[in-house]
């Protein structure tokens, strides 16, 4: 790891060597070169109506070198009292402040793993760089705050049922596949991903009130006929109110050549995030280029003209550097964003890449269940398999005892050719993993 270097009242000089004939050059900082960190306010209660306002700006000095320099600035956030090890980081480029938007602030401190709704606060520094061997870190500055919750809460108690489905006619450990409320009054909406064979549409996970489509006609009737569906990915669209709904090819995918499969895919698959009404992945990424395109096809694609974080139908290729991502896409806004993040994911001979990979990811819970990771509908071989993070070895779980407890370094875990809904669960210790086959 770097030594981040703290300017203080004394002189700290930096050497750097430049090979030019057998010439060696000392540069020497000036001793008020240290950067003077200031906040527009020292307390910010956050709401959702200040979600688009401009509520913190972050500001610091020019520092003084003592000869010409280029440094670039981070913003390092992190709880009262921590070390900084985990902190948010924010990239301010060249700059000499950040404005702060309510809903990215309120992002980095629902990321610190911060409250709703409960005063707390956080400590703000910034790193100075000037090379990859020459950084300055400021002082602290402390924030006061109060997050709000950005999570939403489209769930109803309609679901998808059926042999097509994970749970199948029923199945107390994978419950029906979930319809979400949308902006028309009793139309709701499913993503789902199914496989051959029949569904129906009920409530509460149970029998008592259930709809299918005697006549194939996109009529529904209150214990109807099982509705015939093929394999595939789908947005399901029920109006409860006329009793009609409509079952159409649906997926939003990553594709391009920082991708596993290039410019013609198939692409990498997003996830809908009913939480904050998204879509997610998280993927592993060469350098190259990406787009965002609906169902595998060029019809509807969207990159980004500018580099400014929006999309436009068309818009130019996307450049991204190799590394592991959470990618976010809002329909609702054409913004998007990928953050560098560990990553899980599953490896060995019974996945698709085998013990090389790379992995199948895991989707972190983007609700209330911090530290639980999924994977939906992976397709297994018989063989063995291990959770794994970053597609190296460095850190890795397996099942000694193959117990459902996972072990840092443990036995590969036995696996038998399924397709499976597979869960594991880092906020408990140890960790623990469940698979159940459909």
């Amino acid at each position: 790891m770097k030594k981040l270097i703290k300017n203080s009242a004394f002189l700290i000089v930096f050497t750097s060597l430049f090979m030019a004939c057998d010439d060696v050059e000392t540069i020497q900082l000036n001793s008020d070169a240290n950067t003077m960190v200031s906040l527009s306010t020292d307390t910010v209660i956050l709401t959702e109506e200040l979600a688009e306002t401009n509520v913190l700006t972050v500001s610091w000095t020019l520092p003084e070198f003592g000869f010409d320099a280029a440094p670039t600035y981070t913003i390092l956030m992190d709880v009262t009292g921590g070390d900084f090890s985990d902190a948010q980081l924010i990239s301010a480029n060249s700059n000499y402040s950040k404005d702060f938007m309510g809903n990215e602030l309120n992002n980095k401190l629902l990321s610190l793993g911060m409250t709703p709704d409960e005063e707390a606060s956080v400590d703000i520094k910034v790193l100075t760089r000037l090379s990859a061997y020459q950084e300055m870190m400021s002082e602290t500055v402390t924030l006061t705050v109060t997050p709000y919750s950005s999570l939403l809460d489209l769930t109803t108690n309609l679901g998808v049922v059926g042999s097509a489905t994970p749970g199948g006619w029923g199945n107390e450990n994978i419950p029906d596949l979930p319809f979400y409320t949308t902006s028309a009054a009793n139309v709701y909406v499913a993503y789902v991903t199914l496989r051959d064979g029949e569904i129906k549409f009920r409530k509460d996970n149970l029998w008592t009130e259930n709809y299918g489509d005697t006549g194939m006609d996109g009529t529904l009737e209150a214990g109807g006929d099982n509705i015939t569906v093929t394999a595939g990915s789908y947005k399901i669209t029920v109006d409860m109110d006329a009793l009609t709904y409509t079952i159409e090819a649906y997926t939003w995918g990553l594709v391009g050549s920082a991708t596993a499969n290039g410019w013609d895919g198939p692409d990498m698959m997003l996830n809908y995030n009913p939480n904050q009404d998204d879509w997610k992945a998280v993927v592993t990424l060469i350098d190259g280029e990406i787009k965002f395109r609906l169902n595998n096809d060029w019809g509807v694609n969207y990159g980004d003209t500018g580099a400014d974080g929006t999309v436009e139908v068309a818009g130019d290729n996307i450049a991204v550097t190799a590394g592991h991502y959470l990618v976010t896409f809002n329909l609702n806004t054409l913004e998007y964003s990928l953050e560098a993040m560990d990553v899980w994911g599953l490896v060995g001979s019974a996945t698709a890449n085998g013990w090389d990979g790379p992995d199948q990811k895991f989707v972190p819970d983007f609700g209330i269940n911090e530290g639980y990771y999924y994977i939906h509908g992976a397709v297994l071989m018989d063989g063995e398999a291990k959770v794994r993070q970053n597609d190296a070895w460095g850190v890795n779980y397996g099942d000694t005892g193959n117990d459902g407890s996972l072990e840092l370094n443990g036995d590969n875990i036995p696996v038998t050719a399924g397709t499976y809904n597979i869960t594991v669960n880092f906020s408990v210790d140890p960790p623990t993993i469940s698979m159940y086959a459909w």
